[in-house]
């Protein structure tokens, strides 16, 4: 079994409802919807990067300015090597892998290691005993009550927004220049690791000679932090609300991981639009073979999506609060409702 594969061909369990037939029909992608979105989302970008260039010496808050929807684009992209991943933006394999690796040296992200990372957490989301692939790290309440001082600060401060979203796009950067280096590596995400830094060092050295390294660094820099900022919100909210899905092996359900335990993330039109309809997550982790362009129209036509978890944005902020999954109760819980279950028990 191929490894972009894994997560559409694990067997759904005793009970699942009959998700293949419903949403097989738009998982077949469109060549010339996918060169157009290729052209919708690269060329713009590439002209923003420019125009930022030449407002450097404007002034850099223009140029700053110019970095939002530069950040826009630059999600987009990820969203075209994210579809490449699974195999689901072009029809043939070699293309997929070519756009992929190129959209992954973009978003300085290297492809076939990240494909890999990436399939493992549609095989195993929302599973308490195979957490650890692509997921925010999440504690149960029993897990966390059994930390030191130490290992409690260390969970709360990972997930503190400011964390997450402050420097968790500089982090990723960094660990994703040597994530296959360990021991059980293979070689071809080691060559993707490699290949993807050669193309950065190349890209760089390249745009530093013509147009300096500062330059590049005050263009380049801003929208890979936003960009950044906004890929890890839209992973953490798809997945981190209050009535997800986490089971234990024994009891996990591949179709009902994907449904309830990944959000309908309800944004405007326009971001929508820069997002690659990957607000439907819950379409997107039950059959990922169904290009981004596909997503919706599978959610409004499928009865089964109908009464999924919606949420907007305002939902979202509310979102953060949330810290552990309660077992008892099944649902995830903020450390306030933490320290009151505690003082509960202990009045008991």
């Amino acid at each position: 079994m191929n490894q972009q594969d894994a997560a559409v061909k694990a067997p759904p369990t005793k009970g699942d409802f009959d998700w293949r037939a419903a949403v097989s029909p738009y998982q077949s992608p469109d060549v010339r919807r996918s060169i157009f979105q290729l052209c919708n989302t690269l060329i713009p970008f590439a002209g923003l990067l420019v125009g930022m260039y030449f407002t450097l010496d404007v002034s850099y808050w223009l140029t700053l300015l110019l970095a939002v929807p530069a950040a826009g684009f630059l999600v987009r992209t990820f969203i075209i090597m994210h579809d490449c991943g699974h195999g689901s933006f072009f029809p043939s394999r070699r293309w997929n892998d070519v756009v992929g690796f190129v959209t992954g040296v973009l978003t300085l992200t290297p492809y076939v290691q990240w494909r890999h990372d990436h399939a493992v957490h549609h095989a195993s989301s929302g599973n308490l005993d195979k957490r650890g692939h692509g997921d925010i790290t999440t504690l149960t309440v029993k897990e966390y009550l059994e930390l030191n001082w130490l290992g409690r600060v260390r969970y709360l401060t990972g997930r503190m927004p400011i964390v997450m979203f402050g420097l968790g796009p500089f982090w990723l950067a960094f660990k994703q220049r040597f994530q296959a280096m360990g021991p059980d590596a293979g070689w071809k995400e080691r060559i993707s690791v490699q290949g993807t830094n050669l193309a950065l060092v190349i890209l760089v050295t390249g745009f530093s000679l013509l147009i300096g390294l500062e330059a590049v660094v005050k263009v380049y820099l801003p929208v890979f932090f936003l960009s950044g900022a906004a890929g890890i919100w839209l992973f953490y909210v798809q997945h981190q609300f209050d009535d997800a899905y986490w089971a234990p092996r024994s009891e996990w359900s591949y179709a009902t991981a994907a449904v309830e335990g990944s959000s309908y993330f309800k944004l405007s039109k326009p971001l929508q639009w820069f997002t690659g309809n990957i607000g439907f997550h819950h379409v997107h982790h039950l059959n990922p073979r169904i290009p981004n362009y596909r997503l919706e129209r599978c959610h409004s036509e499928t009865d089964l999506f109908q009464n999924v978890k919606t949420l907007t944005l305002w939902d979202s902020v509310k979102t953060f609060r949330l810290r552990l999954w309660d077992e008892e109760h099944g649902r995830m819980v903020s450390f306030r409702e933490l320290r009151r279950m505690m003082r509960e028990r202990s009045a008991a």
